[in-house]
């Protein structure tokens, strides 16, 4: 499978390093232009390239970049494609945004309002960039078995890709439902970066609630 990523920070980075290891062909981008990320891409044996062409290259579009960037990117050439979503919302570095802050939408939605076209995934989120870089290194915090990851999405077929790539990467699946239904596990809920097994990060995403968040930073370790 041919896999686009925005983004060369350090989840762009693992997810193209995890994904150029199970024998997919990967680009990865940033803003800065591919001659930036010659020895980057050289060391995960992926392809570099400027945004817009890892968009184009990708059957699979992975957008890793801080949330409030994401509505700069060109929506129409996405127009078909699945479209994994990692973002996050964080005020302090996104900017208040009353959708969010007033709980209307999640984050996935707002990012598949502007990606109309795409197929939109909410996955990879949930997840701190060193343990996404060292799975099953990872000891869980909870329940037994591998780590599992959530996904949302409003799209079978989608989801179903994405949950193949949680296979080939090490990690189980729990699936929450339609793109309404990621905030479960979006930032400061029960479920968001802790290494759960799959029964117990059913039981986080079951606790989570809409209008609660957790302390600021307690899920780093």
């Amino acid at each position: 499978m041919k896999i686009g990523i925005v983004g060369a920070g350090n989840i762009g980075q693992a997810l193209a390093r995890l994904a150029s290891t199970k024998g997919h062909a990967v680009m990865l981008s940033n803003s800065r232009g591919p001659e930036t990320l010659a020895e980057t891409a050289a060391s995960i044996g992926c392809e570099a390239g400027a945004s817009h062409d890892a968009i184009g290259f990708g059957d699979v579009v992975v957008v890793t970049i801080p949330f409030a960037k994401v509505f700069s990117v060109e929506p129409e050439p996405m127009a078909g494609k699945v479209l994994i979503d990692t973002n996050n919302y964080y005020p302090d570095r996104d900017g208040r945004i009353a959708a969010l802050d007033e709980r209307k939408k999640t984050t996935s939605q707002m990012v598949a309002e502007h990606f109309s076209g795409a197929r939109v995934v909410k996955a990879f989120n949930a997840i701190l960039a060193a343990d996404l870089a060292n799975p099953g290194n990872v000891p869980l915090t909870a329940g037994s078995g591998r780590r599992a990851l959530p996904i949302a999405g409003n799209d079978v077929a989608s989801k179903r890709v994405v949950a193949d790539l949680h296979e080939q990467f090490g990690f189980d699946t729990v699936d929450t439902g339609g793109l309404q239904e990621s905030w479960r596990f979006e930032r400061a809920k029960p479920a968001y970066c802790i290494p759960l097994g799959r029964a117990r990060l059913i039981d986080a995403l079951g606790r989570a609630q809409r209008d609660v968040e957790l302390p600021h930073g307690s899920w780093w370790r």
